[in-house]
């Protein structure tokens, strides 16, 4: 609206502690007393754990303690989501070892360089079990079990019930195998906590500080955990340095030292080192196999998905995503009469599967813009004009998908008219022609990718604002911030709706001691709940200061009107008063001047958009080179541009490096063979390009702001806009599959096998397939939403 901060950019105000290095991050936390904790993992992959011997190490100079699991007892460690309530974790393996790098002891000590050295004297004896590190592999009659008693791998299952065929009467059916690989997390910061025990006169307490996304379900969990009330225990989340899905909740490391801090009765502190962290978050790992009909003009007909999900040990949440966000958003943006999905959760002996940026939904998109053009390919139409024949019309909506989602409003033609606007496709196209009818060995490939994603969830978040008597305030909210910019857009929201200048407010988070509540920040929910909750508040706050100055002014208080900060009598000139004027009346004649509310959102939202990607593939050698990237996202209202960028920019990069770079390997036993940077590919500034970001507005109408999310959207439409231009680059070579990460060995191997004869796009599925549960209801646990 003209005249409003809102939609304009407005440079983050978080920013120049960041770079000024400022702020303090858990392993700044420094606390007289502290110690230092060190564990113990396991070097196998899958092993019976029958002797510990911590004599040497108890003896060794500073250490303070070692712990075991027969220190902790076998209780479980709350899990931030349950997959099978048959499979959990305690704080330190107990019987068995499950995966390289499970945590079997702890040792405490003044330093940590003397506990690093104690831990050496640590002697664990293992009976080494044969391990299975495929997810595939993990669902054979004959695999491994990682807990007998489950009598399989497979940790949990979602089965179509309907019996019906998707792709009966289809004029044509494509078929793929498609590999959504396992990627590292890979914050510039891992897990890391500081535990301190308190006592007061209400009894024990425990003040944790915690590199975490969502500090009160963190106290919560720590809570159960411990067995305090939740009033005993402060969860502090100073500045965390990325997360990603990856911190969300505790995990059984965290219950460790906090555990560890009580037994002795003094704080304890741990952060991970860089090779812990790549062994204790990962993301995505599915297998999925995509069948996809269509009549003679090109239009779906059906689609029949059975897709593995690697749970990684311990039933990680990840390998749920599978059944959870990737079957909700398997329809994507298109019209798909019949829809038959199957997915299995299976256990292997690797590093347990968490979230990661978009947790199920780029894995969802992947799969359906891969299918989408090879049925392009096939049928010979231009990937945007099969897209456009498919599209769920703008007047749809909303619109009710076959897997149980409601979109809210959307046009998804709009950002992919302009994605191809900016990308000038034909002009690359001609491009493409040229070196193709040359013969060059440096192909053109031109990718796209349509998607739409769901956002928010619904459901509530606190948010607080309180004016102080010299007329700055400060807000707060139930997020968690750990680099989205919640400070800059919600006293962005804050100063738009009061005309408090932001430079006189304050903005408190992530600190359960001071916020009453919170859902933290996961989904992509912070501004569209976060924000409606501020300015919610601001609303509230806004009503009360309009009587305060009726009552100053002596009018009437629907006469007051609020213009750049002072308040006045709507009509009469030279009257008003000012924010520190009002604040100061309010304070001495009615206590204060604030509000804390709850703002409650009825559903999810849906952003959307469109990703244009060009690439250029040597065919001699098989190195893709990114030249173009555009990305086009449509997440509501944008209420700061600059916020929305730096969104896109990061998600765009994340979503191109999966593409053609990342993949965390195992060997067939279960040793990581990627657990370091020298092994792990992480793109570097060099490697990357310019990327061209822009947005489309298309607000939805269950939030006062407009707003949807964009923290994972163009996560989503990256990676497959990528994958789609190698292919598209070597489609005239006969390739017509590459799968993820593209890297030159694959790529130069896809074009040597179409030169000989053809590549190999399907198999059958596993076999598990046939054996799940049909009659049933079928349905998964309740899978995360991150």
């Amino acid at each position: 609206m003209p005249g409003s901060l809102l939609g304009n950019i407005v440079p983050r105000v978080e920013d120049p502690d960041l770079v000024r290095g400022r702020t303090t991050f858990v392993d700044n936390q420094r606390l007289e007393g502290t110690a230092h904790a060190v564990f113990v993992r396991s070097p196998f992959a899958h092993a019976r754990v029958t002797a510990i011997d911590t004599s040497e190490a108890e003896r060794a100079p500073g250490v303070l303690g070692v712990f075991t699991a027969a220190s902790f007892g076998d209780d479980p460690v709350p899990a931030f989501a349950e997959v099978n309530p048959k499979v959990h974790r305690t704080a330190l393996a107990t019987d068995k070892v499950r995966f390289v790098g499970d945590p079997v002891a702890l040792v405490v000590a003044e330093t940590r360089a003397l506990a690093v050295d104690a831990a050496e004297l640590v002697d664990v004896d293992y009976d080494d079990l044969p391990a299975v590190a495929d997810m595939e592999a993990a669902l054979a009659p004959d695999a491994p079990l990682q807990f007998e008693e489950l009598g399989s791998n497979i940790a949990a299952s979602r089965v179509d019930q309907s019996g019906a065929d998707p792709l009966a009467g289809a004029a044509h059916v494509v078929r793929l195998r498609i590999e959504n690989q396992r990627i590292a997390t890979a914050p510039m910061e891992g897990h890391a906590v500081l535990a301190r025990p308190t006592a007061g006169p209400d009894g024990e307490g425990l003040t944790v500080w915690l590199a975490t996304q969502q500090p009160h379900l963190s106290r919560d969990l720590i809570a159960r955990f411990t067995g305090l009330a939740k009033e005993q225990v402060r969860v502090i989340a100073p500045h965390v340095g990325g997360a990603f899905g990856g911190k969300a909740g505790i995990i059984p490391d965290h219950a460790a030292v906090i555990a560890a801090a009580r037994a002795l009765g003094r704080p304890v502190a741990w952060t991970e080192t860089r090779s812990e962290a790549m062994l204790s978050m990962h993301g995505r790992g599915q297998v999925q196999y995509a069948e996809l009909g269509l009549d003679a003009e090109g239009r779906f007909t059906g689609l029949r998905a059975r897709v593995v999900g690697d749970c990684g040990a311990y039933a990680g949440f990840g390998g749920a995503l599978a059944l959870g966000p990737t079957y909700l958003m398997s329809q994507g943006p298109y019209v798909i009469p019949a829809i038959s999905y199957d997915g299995i959760a299976a256990l292997t002996n690797t590093a347990p599967v968490g979230a990661f940026r978009g947790a199920g939904r780029p894995e969802a998109a992947a799969l359906l813009e891969r299918l989408v053009d090879l049925a392009a390919d096939e049928l010979g139409l231009a990937p945007e004009e099969i897209r456009r024949r498919n599209l769920i019309p703008p007047d749809a909506f909303p619109y009710r998908t076959l897997t149980g989602a409601t979109y809210d409003v959307a046009d998804f033609d709009l950002p992919l008219r302009e994605a191809l606007r900016i990308a000038d496709v034909e002009a690359a196209r001609a491009e493409q022609r040229r070196r193709r009818d040359a013969g060059e060995v440096r192909q053109l490939g031109i990718g796209i990718a349509v998607y739409v994603e769901i956002t928010g969830f619904g459901g509530s978040e606190f948010g607080s604002l309180h004016v102080h008597q010299d007329g700055t305030a400060t807000l707060m909210a139930g997020t968690s911030g750990h680099g989205q910019g919640h400070a800059t857009s919600f006293s962005m929201i804050v100063a738009d709706k009061l005309g408090i200048p932001m430079e006189d407010l304050t903005y408190i988070q992530s600190d359960t001691g001071l916020v009453r509540s919170g859902g933290g920040t996961g989904g992509s929910r912070s501004l569209q709940l976060g924000g409606s909750a501020v300015g919610q508040a601001a609303d509230e706050v806004l009503v009360k200061a309009l009587d305060v100055a009726a009552r100053m002014l002596e009018a009437d208080p629907a006469d007051i009107e609020l213009v750049d900060g002072t308040f006045g009598v709507r009509g009469v000139v030279g009257t008003g008063v000012g924010w520190r004027e009002l604040a100061a009346w309010a304070h001495e004649h009615d206590g204060g001047l604030g509000s804390d509310t709850d703002f409650t959102q009825q559903g999810a939202t849906f952003p959307f958009g469109a990703h244009v990607s060009i690439v250029e593939v040597d065919t001699d050698t098989g190195l893709v080179t990114p030249l173009r990237h555009i990305a086009v996202d449509d997440c509501g209202r944008v209420l700061n541009p600059l916020v929305v960028a730096g969104q896109q920019h990061g998600g765009a990069v994340q979503g191109i490096s999966q593409a053609l770079w990342e993949q965390f390997v195992y060997d067939a036993e279960g040793t990581p063979l990627t657990s370091t940077f020298a092994d792990y590919a992480m793109p570097t500034a060099a490697d990357t390009i310019s990327l061209e970001a822009s947005s489309t507005e298309t607000p939805t109408d269950l939030n006062p702001l407009g707003a949807k999310g964009i923290g994972e959207s163009a996560t989503i439409g990256s990676t497959p806009a990528v994958q789609n231009a190698v292919v598209d680059a070597l489609s005239h070579l006969g390739v017509r599959h590459v799968d993820m990460p593209c890297t030159p060995e694959r790529v130069w191997r896809a074009i040597a096998d179409a030169a000989d004869g053809g590549q190999q796009l399907w198999r059958e599925p596993p076999e598990a397939f046939g054996r799940l549960p049909r009659g049933g209801d079928g349905e998964p646990p309740a899978a995360a939403e991150i």
